[in-house]
């Protein structure tokens, strides 16, 4: 996925229905209110509110 991709425009969390923002580096969606990481699998968001982890220490404010 890349960072100018239309699909994030209408990607949400699935827990608080907020934007998301791509994490190129890890290669996950991130949700800074909620600071929980969701994992892109072969191109494919894992959009559960079960495959959600959360953010440990200050990798909360990338």
């Amino acid at each position: 996925m890349k960072p100018d991709s239309p699909l994030l425009k209408i990607l949400a969390c699935p827990l608080d229905k907020g934007p998301l923002i791509l994490d190129e580096i890890g290669g996950t969606l991130y949700n800074p209110r909620l600071r929980r990481r969701y994992p892109i699998v072969d191109g494919i968001p894992q959009l559960l509110p079960s495959s959600g982890v959360p953010a440990v220490g200050s990798e909360h404010d990338a």
